[in-house]
């Protein structure tokens, strides 16, 4: 999968699940109940036991699924991250090594950012997205639309803090995409097995996308 075909993805659906579990039994069933879902995309990050081996089994298994990998804090991580099969990279801050080497791997690559400053710095060195992490504590959808002033050319993604209640709000105010962890893979659902549960906070946030972008 190409660059170009996992940012349009992104673009696309407007959903990145984040994958947070203890374990990567957990983690496999929380990425496959949500793709079961109708969100061909997950986040695999890095702070779960055997984030890669995650990686990579999604990848080989579910060759339709865009698997990225997230919280990759150092160029070392994100070079294990492409062998495991990754399709994109994304992390909480920006790293210049990390964001250079995607670009030159030819694979999709969205630091995390959060005052116009880093927005600036993050832009420049010329990743498919920026990720302003955390957007709840800077004033939510209102911090968004603020940013999207002087960076209207810069695709946001917001997360931090994104619920079914306020992703209508973050997409009006400017932003291309959501990250979404625990509202829509809740760690309750994941140790119960529940699939369904998963399924419907999948099914309303689609929903809710659809409305947004049709105003």
């Amino acid at each position: 999968m190409s660059r170009h075909q996992v940012r349009r993805r992104i673009e696309e659906i407007g959903i990145i699940p984040a994958v947070r579990a203890h374990s990567a039994e957990d983690a496999v069933f929380a990425a496959e109940a949500v793709t079961r879902s109708g969100i061909p995309i997950v986040e695999i990050t890095m702070t779960i036991p055997g984030a890669l081996e995650v990686v990579a089994r999604l990848a080989r298994n579910h060759g339709e699924v865009v698997v990225g990998a997230g919280t990759v804090l150092d160029l070392e991580t994100a070079r294990r991250c492409l062998e495991a099969g990754a399709h994109f990279i994304t992390s909480t801050g920006f790293d210049p090594e990390v964001v250079e080497f995607a670009i030159r791997e030819d694979v999709a690559i969205f630091p995390g950012a959060l005052t116009p400053t880093e927005v600036m710095l993050a832009w420049k060195a010329r990743p498919d997205f920026v990720k302003i992490f955390p957007c709840a504590p800077m004033g939510g959808p209102g911090y968004i639309h603020a940013l999207r002033g002087p960076f209207h050319d810069v695709p946001l993604i917001a997360a931090g803090g994104i619920t079914q209640h306020n992703a209508v709000e973050y997409l009006s105010a400017g932003a291309v995409a959501l990250g979404i962890g625990g509202e829509l893979i809740p760690q309750e659902a994941i140790r119960l097995r529940q699939e369904h549960r998963i399924a419907e906070l999948a099914r309303r946030l689609l929903a809710l996308i659809k409305v947004a972008r049709k105003r």
